[in-house]
């Protein structure tokens, strides 16, 4: 099988160990400085409130940096952006390119990639065609984002004229605003589509078929709008006109990652990556952001754990399955649809060709020695080695069932918790108030959804409600007996990545257990299990290190739960099965929530945060998503 060129490097800088050391290190400095990790970016990213990371209420808030610690930020680094000591690419792969080069279709034969030794694709085709939009689904840990960041760092041969850019990083720290950041980049991106045209004018000629193809992108640009349509996205994913300015290096990281993902909607490349792109988002700028690429007339590669985001926007799927891509034609529910069609006949062939496959061999075994049995034993046989050298039809593969549950708690008597005419703002001026007077009740029975846009106060309203802020005005009342637990955005932000999962909680939670059997139980109850239990955190997907954070809040065993964007991360079934979890609770449950289906599945009351004040929307999630759309159309803002 052929070696591409990332697994070349690899090979040809480790024979050079020990002779170029200092070229080693240059490398990986430079590497470092560069890239900017996926995982980690997503883990210090937050799309709201710029508040302190919390795993539990109950926890005394000591403002420090997270649970790494600055000098360890070189090792987490390399681990999250998948390099090796050397800070070459951890990844392995294979592939051919089978398409002719000037196509925009592109399809890669004997596609495999490889991670810290784990097979993740073996000998499959990778294929994208132009203009399509597909989601990449797969369960927490199988390799999706891993993918991604090979195909982004051209470890695939993907022809040079199809130009890759890949979501997994906010807009760097500058003094530039938003829109001029994203401004400057249509510029480089300009700048390199005409030095692309010349290069290739000059080593094919003018008659070279991807010629053209550049000339009309560079031409579509055009410079003159560059203002007027990088605002129009911005203002889509939640900028107003005074924040539109602001200095990036002056944003939390999620705003950063929207930031980043404008200046990905503007240039357009030929082929997108998006790593769970509405994960910074509120609602609205998912309505949004749906929407806008439902018109999407470029290549996309899509990983996301919203259905509502998967139906409106894909055109086809890819199933990364026993270590295979497996393609199919239609959004997320069509896929569903066709998989479960598809593994019924499965079902049906193998159970078919088990009976044959039995059948034959009582036959053979009871032939004995007639000679005109032994001769049909001898044809069955060569019927039976003819199937075996087909393959055999295997039985269907069920996908691993994890189940979320929280532990049973005592009823508490209303009220349990209640916010009497309650104020806040963090300067203390009144004209800066998040919220004034605040009247509302949280009770064992809650199941309540915060919506709203962000920059609202919804985190702050959690924590208003733990008591981690004070109201400037007015009085939260908690039940005595109330133990609540946050599950924050930030939460991840606590966890050492330079640590395995097993040592981390055993560490932090020394005086429950110093069992290491115990430990893997707690772990193994949240879907963490095997090798994903003593793998460095560094290196496991954002949905894996979301389910160590879980794993602790369930020790605490809080009474109520706050849950602030509990999805990010995690992949369809472990959402339905949260959602399960949520609704066989017995406390109460406040939830922060940009996953339209989970709030379908699980709230009861939907409470709108905006204009310093909480009101109850008198409907369903769907009925106010179809609200927020019909907003945007009326405004023009799609």
């Amino acid at each position: 099988m052929p070696v591409t060129a990332s697994k070349a490097a690899r090979m040809a800088k480790k024979a050079e160990k020990g002779e170029k050391k200092t070229a080693a290190s240059r490398l990986s400095s430079k590497a470092g400085s560069k890239n900017a990790s996926t995982n980690g970016s997503k883990a210090s990213s937050v799309a709201g409130d710029d508040e302190a990371p919390m795993l539990s209420g109950d926890e005394e808030d000591s403002g420090e940096a997270p649970a790494t610690k600055k000098e360890q930020m070189d090792k987490v680094k390399k681990l999250t952006e998948q390099m090796d000591k050397h800070g070459l690419s951890d990844r392995v792969t294979t592939g051919v390119l089978a398409s002719q080069e000037a196509n925009r279709d592109v399809k890669i034969t004997s596609t495999s990639l490889v991670f810290h030794g784990k097979v993740l694709i073996q000998d499959s085709i990778l294929e994208v065609n132009a203009g399509r939009r597909y989601g990449l689904l797969g369960e927490n840990g199988c390799g999706k984002s891993t993918l991604l960041k090979a195909i982004a760092k051209r470890e695939y041969p993907f022809p040079e004229h199809v130009d890759i850019y890949l979501l997994n990083e906010g807009a760097p720290a500058t003094d530039h605003g938003a829109l001029e950041w994203v401004i400057k980049e249509a510029e480089k991106e300009v700048q390199r589509l005409d030095d692309l045209a010349e290069r290739i004018l000059e080593d094919e000629g003018p008659e070279s078929p991807t010629l053209l193809d550049i000339y009309e992108r560079s031409e579509a640009m055009d410079p003159s709008t560059f203002e007027t349509r990088a605002s129009l996205i911005l203002t889509g994913l939640g900028f107003n006109k005074k924040t539109i300015h602001k200095k990036t290096k002056d944003m939390s990281g999620g705003w950063r990652m929207r930031v980043a993902l404008g200046r990905a909607l503007f240039v357009k490349p030929s082929l997108l990556l998006l790593d769970d792109p509405t994960a910074h988002l509120d609602l609205e700028a998912c309505v949004w952001l749906e929407e806008y690429m439902k018109k999407w007339d470029k290549t996309l590669i899509l990983v996301s754990h919203s259905m509502d985001f998967l139906n409106g926007v894909c055109t086809n799927m890819i199933d990364m399955r026993q270590k295979q891509l497996i393609y199919y034609g239609g959004n997320y529910d069509s896929y569903v649809k066709t998989r479960s069609e598809n593994e019924t006949n499965q079902q049906k062939a193998y159970v078919k060709q088990q009976d044959e496959i039995a059948h034959i061999k009582k036959f053979i075994a009871s032939a004995g020695t007639y000679a005109n049995l032994v001769r049909q034993a001898k044809s069955r046989q060569k019927i039976l080695d003819k199937m075996e050298a087909d393959g055999f039809i295997q039985p269907v593969a069920q996908d691993r069932v994890f189940t979320f549950r929280f532990a049973d708690v005592d009823k508490l008597p209303p009220p349990v918790l209640s916010f009497d005419d309650v104020s806040f703002g963090y300067s203390g001026k009144k004209e800066d108030n998040l919220y004034e007077n605040l009247d509302l009740g949280i009770d064992m029975d809650s199941r309540t959804a915060l919506v709203g846009p962000n920059g609202v106060g919804k985190s702050t309203l959690l924590r208003l409600m733990t008591g981690k802020l004070s109201p400037t005005s007015g009085v939260v009342n908690r039940h005595t007996h109330l133990k609540m637990g946050l599950y924050s955005q930030h939460s991840a932000d606590q966890l050492d990545l330079t640590k395995s999962a097993l040592d981390f909680v055993r560490d932090k939670f020394s005086s429950v257990s110093q069992d290491y059997q115990y430990w893997r139980q707690q772990l193994g109850k949240y879907g963490l299990s095997g090798e994903s239990q003593t793998a460095l955190m560094g290196t496991l997907s954002e949905g894996q290190r979301s389910r160590v954070v879980f794993s602790l809040l369930a020790i605490e065993s809080p009474n109520m739960l706050l849950l602030d964007e509990p999805t990010n991360g995690l992949d369809i079934p472990t959402i339905d099965s949260l959602a399960d979890a949520i609704n066989a609770f017995s406390g109460g449950v406040v939830v922060v929530s940009h996953d339209f289906r989970l709030l379908d599945k699980i709230a009861k009351e939907i409470m709108v945060c905006e204009n310093k004040t909480v009101t109850r929307w008198e409907g369903t999630i769907t009925e106010y998503k179809n609200h927020l759309r019909k907003k945007m159309l009326a405004r023009g803002a799609v």
